[in-house]
């Protein structure tokens, strides 16, 4: 059973139609990377697998044990996030109440956000200032922060935008690691490059059509002749 399932979908944004009839599935441990033109509804997908979006018309499903609080999300940069006044400790654990249902804290959840710290290699970054990261730092702790809240799925929009190429290889590099590891990801990027370097699955949206198979139908088809699949 697929761990997600989008049907027939159709996504739309200040009433006019930027998904349509979009059908793809998402296996437990796939690492689906999302890429196409400016305004052909990638972050409208991405708020709708969150939640956050009511389709005009098809199903997202869910399965294989998957529930929205399971979900864990990345979100873009932002110079307002860059300014919250927190210790990495404090944003990490907010992660921790993602699920819901309670105010505070308990033992496990300090114990679950050191494992997220030392799995990121930023265990040395718990009592310092968000404010004073650089941003590869501020995307780990962001990334740490996400996995105190899933437990199946992460969902990362745009993670190394802002990034230079050294900390970008580095994050990139983490995700792989994460997605061996089991955690299924699914990722918007317009680095083509560097986000497939670890994709296993490659969903291409246009204005007017899209294309879904794996990362090596995507390469063999595409990859060599500099083309889009649309």
């Amino acid at each position: 059973m697929a761990l997600l399932s989008v049907k027939n979908l159709t996504l739309a944004y200040e009433a006019a139609p930027v998904v349509k009839d979009l059908s793809f599935d998402v296996s437990r441990g796939d690492n689906l990377v999302i890429v196409g033109e400016n305004g052909s509804g990638k972050s409208t997908l991405m708020r709708a697998l969150m939640g956050l979006k009511a389709p005009e018309s098809g199903r997202i499903l869910l399965g294989d044990g998957l529930t929205q609080r399971k979900i864990g999300y990345l979100p873009q940069q932002s110079a307002h996030a860059q300014d919250f006044p927190a210790s990495v400790r404090e944003v990490v654990l907010s992660g921790t109440l993602a699920s819901g249902g309670r105010w505070f804290y308990r033992r496990d959840d300090l114990k679950k956000m050191r494992q997220a710290l030392a799995q990121l290699g930023i265990a040395d970054l718990e009592s310092h200032s968000y404010q004073a990261l650089s941003g590869g730092q501020r995307q780990r702790v962001l990334l740490a922060r996400a996995l105190c809240a899933a437990v199946d799925l992460l969902l990362l929009d745009e993670p190394t935008a802002g990034l230079d190429p050294e900390a970008s290889a580095a994050l990139y590099q983490t995700l792989l690691q994460l997605n061996r590891a089991g955690v299924t990801l699914i990722s918007v990027s317009h680095d083509l490059s560097g986000a497939l370097a670890g994709a296993t699955h490659v969903l291409h949206l246009g204005h007017h059509s899209g294309w879904f198979g794996t990362a090596a139908q995507y390469r063999a088809d595409f990859g060599q002749k500099g083309a889009t699949p649309l």
